[in-house]
C-alpha cells in the first residue's frame, strides 16, 4: 500500500469525532479542510485544531468549496443530517470518494440497534447518490473521546466496507494514518455490521460505566 497525501474534505469537522479526525490526518502530513454551512463556524473550528497541531494546516471553508477542492471527502454528521448533507453536496463529490462515519442512532434509545429497513444507512446513501461517487463505510465504532490527544494510542480496529477495492485501500491507509488499524471488511452491504455495533458499543459503555470501548479483530498478521 502506497503512503498517499490527500486532501481530505471533513463534513462535520466541528464535531467531536470530524475533529478529531481531521487533526490526526492533518498531523500525519494530509492536508485538511473543514466544512461547513456556515464557513465561520469551519474556520473557528480549525483554529481550534491548529492551536492543538501548532501549525496552520488546516483550513476552514464552506462545504461545497470545501468538497470541490479535496480528492476525498469525509461525512461525520447525525444520522438525520446524512442524506440532506451528502445529497446537497452531489454535484461536487462526483467522482470522489465519500467516507461515510455516520450510525443510524435515533434518540433517546442509542444503545438499541434501530437499523433502516434496507439493513445499512451508508448503503442507502450509496444507491442515492449513485455509482458516481464512490461511497465508503468507516470510523462508526471509533470513540471521538481521545482523538484530539495525539499522543493517545486508541485500541480500536476500523472495519472498511465499500464496493470499490481501491477506495477501500485508501481509507484503510487513512484509518493508519489517523493511529488505528483499518481491517478490509468487504463489500458496501457489511456495513450493517459496524453501524449495528455502535449501540452495542454505548450499551457496553453505559455498562461498565467506561467512556471508549472498542473492537479488536483478532488472528490478523501483525502489520
Amino acid at each position: 500500500m502506497t503512503n498517499e497525501r490527500f486532501t481530505l474534505a471533513v463534513i462535520g469537522g466541528t464535531g467531536a469525532e470530524g475533529g478529531g479526525l481531521a487533526l490526526r490526518w492533518a498531523h500525519a502530513g494530509h492536508k485538511v479542510i473543514i466544512g461547513s454551512r456556515q464557513p465561520e463556524k469551519a474556520e473557528e473550528a480549525a483554529k481550534q485544531l491548529n492551536a492543538l497541531l501548532g501549525n496552520d494546516a488546516i483550513q476552514g471553508m464552506e462545504s461545497r468549496a470545501a468538497v470541490a477542492a479535496a480528492d476525498i471527502a469525509v461525512l461525520a454528521v447525525p444520522f438525520a443530517a446524512q442524506q440532506a448533507t451528502a445529497l446537497g453536496l452531489a454535484e461536487v463529490l462526483a467522482g470522489k470518494i465519500l467516507v461515510d462515519v455516520t450510525v443510524p442512532l435515533m434518540p433517546p434509545k442509542v444503545s438499541q440497534v434501530q437499523l433502516p429497513a434496507s439493513g445499512s444507512c451508508v448503503v442507502d446513501l450509496q444507491q442515492a447518490l449513485g455509482d458516481g461517487v464512490r461511497v465508503v463505510s468507516a470510523f462508526q465504532n471509533v470513540s471521538a473521546h481521545k482523538l484530539k490527544d495525539l499522543n493517545y494510542k486508541i485500541a480500536c480496529d476500523v472495519l472498511v466496507c465499500a464496493n470499490d477495492k481501491a477506495a477501500r485501500q485508501s481509507v484503510i491507509q487513512l484509518a493508519g494514518d489517523a493511529g488505528l488499524r483499518g481491517v478490509d471488511a468487504g463489500m458496501l452491504a457489511n456495513s450493517t455490521v459496524a453501524e449495528s455495533l455502535t449501540s452495542v458499543l454505548i450499551w457496553i459503555n453505559r455498562t461498565y460505566k467506561i467512556p471508549d470501548a472498542g473492537i479488536s479483530i483478532t488472528g490478523l498478521p501483525a502489520a
